[in-house]
């Protein structure tokens, strides 16, 4: 066990008298050195060598005074000497040295003088002999101990996670595989993180290793069979004759070394594989990182992207704060100078309970974990803190929370034996820092407390039979984000299960399923709390109709939310996924917490609500649903025309030059054909537009017929009842709805980066297909009302997405849409005004897309004037008091929406209308 922080401070300084006055670097360096590492309870004979004999860069042979393979070298000077030259001459040696031989940390000295080179953080630290004691903190990692500094990318992770992926696939080639490979893995970082953070000695694992094994690997698997049964053999229970390198090990138990595996096989690259991997300075390894990376060592597709699939602590933090964090902070707070009340506030801390029913790796345990433990951290400062002499030690009082207080679900079996290590991990981790602050220390081995990690599909199982609900309170997770396109048909089957009561539950996202599952294990106990990560799909569209209605119905609240942001980090390769965070509970909170996004890559800005509704903003609990016609006085709103003709109708604007130039008598019948993108980006495609021509034309037209025939093959090929009948017609579209008139058109789908839909009117020359959506009979203030900050506002709200995309739809969006209530002539005529004054200013740019006018970074001084004029003209139509913002708007139009939704009650007061 590594010596306490006071025992090693007090030989510090021991050291610091006894060689204050020596100069001499041949004669006495070698002792000064082997007196250096008894400061800190660790034998130099064991882990360092003196004069190894290397070939620097330039051929020569060099001698380094000192070297702890991996770890440390040192150069040494006679007092007085330049540590800048003994410096450039300690580095010339790496030439020399194997990788894994290569240090992580250079020093020089000359007995009175020291400098200390980190060289992964790139920091120099430099000191007398005399303020050692005061210096001794730098060294914590020749005693055992690491400070960690949490990265949410640090290289270690992926070089410990790439050695794994490499080490896995050449046992599963030796064809050790399946169950046995998974768990010898996992004991194998076990043991490497082990010996780097004081629960092994220093270098005791590598060792083993290097000198007990032969050098071609054929002996090594036996001797790692035999040290995992050491580590599951209590000390009083081992052979008496066992081997003392073996029987130095501590007994670990935790049943991580208790099933008894196979015989693995091992040859000298699979050896030299893992000297590497021991050669890594795991101590610095993040539990909630390394998790999700080393799962990815499992699949060398994944491998190729290491580092895309573990999610950061920035965005577990944004989940755990809310739900539980920042109150139980705020509550240290208020009882932080009250000794009884803070005793009592450990015990409460230890006895929370949490569960993520899809914890995967275990990332949402260990942070949520780790807080818990930093949090009781501060307590335990504040109630020992006028012991600086810590003459009590570590002993006098409890570290409460544990491992234990942790549940998880894990559909797979490797993930979820790493989350019960990484718990462990972490939870060491954090016994280190106890240890530091408290210069005592503090080790939980044997491990006799563990994170209950259950194993089997947490929408089969009952979540009761992992914990009871009266024990729990907290739930907490990020549930995997499956479309319904993608599911496969047992998740399908899973999804009906839990939503067997809910009609058209076959469109949800598979994520719903949890919030569904969370909200009926809470019935037993509505105290919990739960809080989970989601796409932003499961907010949009018709499945805030499919999920929302249900979760309302059984009571639930929302407590705090995250509306849309992007769920990253900066792993290269990493797939972005737009999501959600929503917090919730059956009991309601009067103050609540919402999160905005300017964009979905800023940062979040808190405002404190007194509802969220399902739509993540400041309004009543309505769901907006599908509608066939405008809940408004309004225009309907249609699909333009549907070809179904397998492309023979349409064209570039090459190939309808060469169409014509073959097919002359066809020039009246080749129309201008717009969507989404030929509207937005100004490509130009045209279409067969024959609905007008006689057919004695038409039988002058033999290239138009030929494609008609086409046609008609096509559609009788069909699978489609509807569509082989429309062979009968095959010279027009299958479905028909130009607008006689000049109409406007809205794309079905556009990127999210814009702030308004480009939205125009259009010639009734012009087709319209039916990836755009038409409004016959409009007019100039159809389009102003539709084109303004308050229609945006509501579309953002609740329309459904394609990938990150807007996805308008009539049904969900415009038909629902609140129009004005009572607006009169003067009004309606600003409006009109600033309509065509914004079609003006795209005017001036007749040479742009639309797509280049709206592109927020190149959108014209005048077009952004004109949309601001015209929004303001619209907000007052609504109301005479001004709209702050965008979640203003949102929050009026939902209050008008319940209005105009709600059934007619003479009982009833009329509401009071805004403004």
């Amino acid at each position: 066990m590594p010596l306490s922080w006071n025992e090693i401070k007090d030989r510090a300084l021991q050291f610091s008298r006894e060689w204050a006055d020596e100069c001499a670097e041949d004669a006495e360096a070698k002792s000064f050195w082997d007196g250096f590492f008894n400061i800190f309870g660790v034998s130099r004979r064991r882990l360092a060598n003196f004069e190894r004999r290397v070939k620097t860069v330039d051929g020569r042979t060099g001698y380094i005074d000192l070297l702890w393979k991996g770890k440390l070298l040192v150069e040494h000077k006679s007092r007085g000497k330049s540590l800048d030259r003994a410096h450039t001459q300690a580095t010339d040696y790496f030439h020399g040295l194997k990788e894994r031989e290569l240090p992580h940390y250079v020093l020089v000295c000359d007995f009175a003088r020291f400098r200390l080179y980190d060289l992964e953080e790139n920091e120099q630290h430099d000191f007398l002999l005399s303020e050692l004691v005061n210096h001794v903190h730098l060294f914590g990692f020749m005693a055992g101990y690491q400070t960690v500094a949490y990265k949410e990318q640090d290289p270690i992770n992926i070089k410990a996670a790439e050695r794994m992926g490499l080490l896995h696939d050449q046992l599963k080639a030796s064809g050790y595989d399946g169950h046995a490979l998974k768990v010898y893995l996992v004991r194998l970082v076990f043991c490497l993180f082990a010996e780097h953070t004081g629960i092994f000695e220093v270098n005791q694992f590598q060792d083993l290793i290097e000198q007990r094994t032969a050098e071609d690997g054929q002996d090594l698997a036996q001797w790692l069979a035999n040290c995992f049964e050491v580590l599951n053999t209590l000390k009083n229970k081992r052979l008496t004759r066992l081997d003392e390198q073996l029987a130095a090990f501590p007994y670990i138990n935790g049943h991580l070394f208790t099933e008894r595996l196979p015989i693995a096989a091992f040859d000298r690259e699979m050896r030299d594989l893992l000297l590497e991997s021991c050669a890594l300075d795991w101590g610095k390894i993040s539990p909630a990182i390394f998790g999700a990376l080393f799962q990815s060592v499992m699949n060398a597709t994944e491998r190729r992207q290491l580092g895309a699939h573990y999610t950061s602590e920035t965005n577990i933090l944004k989940l755990i704060q809310p739900l539980f964090l920042d109150d139980l902070r705020a509550e240290f707070e208020r009882v932080k100078y009250n000794k009884k009340k803070l005793f009592a506030f450990q015990e409460k801390l230890a006895k929370l309970k949490f569960l993520d029913p899809a914890c995967g790796c275990g990332n949402f345990l260990v942070i949520a974990y780790r807080e818990l433990r930093l949090l009781e951290l501060d307590v335990l400062r504040e109630l020992f803190n006028d012991s600086r002499d810590l003459s009590i030690g570590v002993g006098e009082f409890n570290i409460l929370c544990n491992v234990n207080q942790f549940y998880g679900i894990e559909i797979e079996e490797f993930p979820a034996q790493i989350a019960q290590t990484a718990m462990w991990l972490i939870d060491h981790q954090m016994n280190l820092l106890i240890s530091q602050q408290f210069g005592q220390y503090y080790l939980r081995i044997p491990l006799t407390h563990s994170a209950i990690i259950c194993h089997g599909n947490a929408l089969q199982i009952d979540w009761r039979d992992v914990i009871k609900p009266t024990e729990l309170n907290f739930i907490l997770g990020n549930p995997p984000f499956i479309g319904k396109s993608y599911q496969s048909t047992a998740q399908k089957k899973d999804l009906a299960r839990i939503f067997h009561d809910v009609k058209g539950a076959g469109n949800l996202d598979f994520v719903a399923a949890w919030f569904r599952k969370a909200t009926d294990y809470m019935t037993d106990h509505p105290a919990i709390k739960t809080a989970f990560v989601s796409t932003s799909s499961i907010i949009q569209g018709e499945q805030i109709g499919l999920l929302w209605s249900d979760l309302l119905k059984r009571g639930i609240k929302v407590h705090f939310a995250h509306r849309t942001f992007q769920w990253s980090n900066e792993a290269k390769g990493n797939a972005t996924v737009h999501c959600v965070i929503v917090g919730f509970a059956l009991h309601d909170t009067t103050e609540k917490r919402l999160f905005y996004y300017k964009s979905v890559h800023s940062e979040p800005h808190e405002t404190i609500v007194g509802r969220i509704n399902p739509y993540l903003v400041d309004a009543p609990d309505v769901i907006v649903v599908r509608r066939s016609s405008p809940i408004c006085s309004a225009p309907n709103l249609v699909y333009g025309s549907k070809p179904v003709d397998g492309g023979n109708f349409l064209f570039s604007k090459t190939e309808r030059d060469s169409f014509l130039s073959k097919e002359p008598a066809a020039a009246n019948f080749i129309k201008q054909f717009i969507g989404s993108e030929e509207f937005i980006y100004n490509i130009e495609r045209y279409c067969l537009w024959l609905i007008d021509c006689p057919p004695e034309q038409l039988k002058k037209m033999p290239l138009a017929l030929k494609r008609i025939n086409k046609v008609r093959l096509m559609r009788l090929d069909s699978q489609k009842e509807s569509t082989r009948e429309s062979a009968d017609n095959p010279a027009i579209f299958t479905e028909l709805r130009q607008p006689s008139s000049d109409y406007l058109v809205i794309p079905e789908v556009s990127g999210d980066r814009r702030k308004y839909i480009p939205m125009g009117i259009v010639s009734s020359n012009v087709i319209a297909s039916n990836l755009l959506y038409v409004i016959p009979n409009s007019n100039a203030y159809h389009f102003g009302i539709l084109s303004s900050a308050m229609h945006m506002a509501w579309m953002r709200t609740v329309c459904g997405r394609l990938g990150s995309s807007y996805r308008y739809s009539a049904g969900i969006v415009y038909n629902n849409f609140p129009w004005p209530e009572s607006i009169t002539d003067k009004q309606r005529n600003k409006i009109e005004l600033m309509a065509q004054a914004i079609l003006d200013a795209r005017a001036q740019s007749p040479n742009s897309s639309l797509a280049a006018l709206y592109d927020p970074l190149t959108m014209p001084a005048e077009l952004v004037k004109a949309h601001r004029q015209l929004d303001a003209a619209v907000d007052t139509a609504y109301s005479k008091q001004k709209f702050i913002g965008d979640t203003d708007r949102v929050a009026f139009l939902f209050e008008r929406y319940q209005q105009l939704t709600a059934p007619l009650d003479p009982q009833q007061p009329k509401r009071r209308k805004r403004g």
